[in-house]
């Protein structure tokens, strides 16, 4: 579809380079000695930055085709790359979510970060705007740019502010997303001479390929968008990472930045080798089911928390890329059940992984603990906490009337619809995930005080409070009320469907 210059304010822009620019502001003027100036210039910045992306929700029509929000400048005249950003229902919901995720991990970050704070918050800031980048960049290597750019801001937290052993997990971190990445530009450069030397996305969109080049075309983005997402056998950074990684690190991983791999699919694989994606969905539906099962068994024997959250991660992230590749008659009714579930499970996955991780952080700030046999009996001493763990435990393991429920329930609705058994199977995860995330919650929360670090625990403050009752708010009213969120992608679904269920082979 073709999109129209947006006569409206440079929104995406100002959703991109307003944090970046904060980041910068906070890394300038902020000092460890006047601490407390940099941590409130960061939440600033982390507010106004996430106050700029609602006029994109206020503003998006849902019944439009095409991207909105349209803004196209020359970048680099002599290759034609353009400063080319757009969104649409598949990227709309992913920019207020990266803003949003961003302010709750600088007040997390509030009391806890005490050395280095201005370099801490400001790699938030700017990380924030480079995913932003990413959701809304029209021009393939625009794309790439910010898709590579978010690696540096990530290194470095998870290098500086890490555990014991974040040297390598960050080393590890890179080397995975960077190296996955290379063929990636090797494609966009193929596609740039096939188009005629053009990065613009959806130019390529278009294109007619043969079979042979749609199979590379997948196959190279595969290899980056897979390590991203993480989806197995690709997926052994991810649990190391985490468990490594400051707790706003964890945070943000989980959040936004495994998102961008599964976006990848539905903004590049997707559209530009549709034949191929048809040809290859039975892999990939393979893969994703391994995720789904094997991976939620995996996370039943962890006896860290961050490692069993992480694996759970991997786990809910096989729904998504179950439903992008569980292909059905664009005209029948419901055809865009699984696809829709998939978008709705990252965004859903955003809140709740994040909220997850911050509880974990929340204990280890108090106990210095991961182990889940060194707690027990927290309930006794912060009853304000357990409850909000709980909360968000069931959540993880698709409560209804959470947002974990609305996600699941659209993919195996769709897979159903497909293949009954894929549909069984897919709904076997939802036992999986009940008995990890029920069986971390009952040996943390319940029972008598196991020991004395347990005894000594204090309740969540009122800035803790506030952090976990805005997320678990979110989590409740999106599982209540999702409409919103499916009234906004469902025309951009069903075009995505109908694009790729129409052959381009020459």
């Amino acid at each position: 579809m073709q999109s129209t210059i947006s006569t409206l304010p440079p929104y995406l822009s100002l959703a991109i380079w307003v944090p970046v620019l904060f980041g910068i502001l906070v890394l300038a003027l902020g000092r460890d000695e006047k601490a407390g100036f940099t941590r409130v210039l960061s939440l600033i910045g982390a507010g106004v930055s996430f106050l700029v992306t609602l006029p994109l929700v206020q503003h998006f029509d849902n019944a439009a085709h095409g991207m909105q929000f349209v803004e196209k400048t020359p970048w680099i005249g002599r290759f034609n790359i353009l400063y080319s950003l757009g969104i649409d229902g598949l990227s709309l919901w992913f920019v207020p979510l990266t803003a949003f995720i961003t302010v709750i991990v600088v007040i997390s970050a509030w009391q806890v970060i005490e050395k280095r704070v201005a370099q801490y918050m400001g790699a938030f800031l700017i990380l924030s705007g480079l995913m932003i980048g990413v959701f809304a960049a029209m021009d393939g290597l625009l794309f790439y740019f910010f898709f590579e750019a978010t690696l540096i801001p990530m290194f470095i937290i998870i290098g500086v502010w890490g555990g014991e052993n974040r040297v390598y997990a960050s080393f590890k971190f890179f080397l995975y997303t960077f190296f996955g990445s290379l063929l990636t530009l090797v494609a966009i450069i193929y596609l740039y001479n096939v188009s005629g030397g053009s990065f613009d996305i959806q130019t390529w969109h278009k294109l007619p390929l043969t079979m042979k080049e749609q199979t590379f075309i997948f196959l190279a983005f595969l290899m980056a968008f897979a390590v991203k997402v993480p989806m197995f056998p690709v997926h052994t950074w991810l649990p190391d990472v985490h468990v490594e990684a400051p707790t706003g690190g964890s945070a943000v991983l989980a959040a936004i930045m495994l998102k961008l791999g599964a976006y990848g699919f539905l903004r590049f694989s997707l559209p530009i080798a549709p034949d191929a994606s048809r040809n290859l969905s039975g892999f990939m539906i393979t893969l994703s089911l391994i995720a789904v099962i094997y991976i939620g068994l995996v996370a039943l024997v962890q006896k860290d928390m961050k490692k069993l959250v992480a694996y759970s991660s991997i786990a809910h992230m096989g729904f998504v890329t179950l439903g992008f590749f569980m292909f059905i008659d664009p005209t029948l009714q419901g055809s865009g059940m699984a696809m829709q579930g998939g978008i709705m499970q990252m965004i859903s996955h955003g809140f709740i992984s994040a909220a997850m991780f911050l509880s974990i952080g929340a204990l280890y700030d108090r106990a210095h603990s991961r182990q889940i046999a060194d707690y027990g009996g927290v309930v006794n001493r912060m009853p304000k906490f357990a409850a909000f763990f709980i909360f968000f435990s069931m959540a993880n393991c698709g409560l209804p009337a959470t947002s974990g429920f609305v996600g699941e329930f659209m993919v195996i609705l769709g897979a159903v619809q497909y293949n009954f058994w894929i549909g069984l199977l897919a709904a076997t995860a939802l036992i999986f995930g009940a008995a990890y995330s029920l069986w971390m919650a009952k040996r943390v929360i319940f029972g008598k005080v196991a020991n004395h670090h347990v005894d000594e625990l204090t309740d969540i403050n009122k800035r803790e409070f506030f952090m976990f009752a805005v997320l678990a708010i979110v989590v409740l009213a999106m599982g209540l009320y999702p409409a919103p969120f499916t009234d906004t992608m469902q025309t951009s679904v069903a075009d995505l469907l109908t694009h790729v269920a129409q052959t381009k082979l020459p």
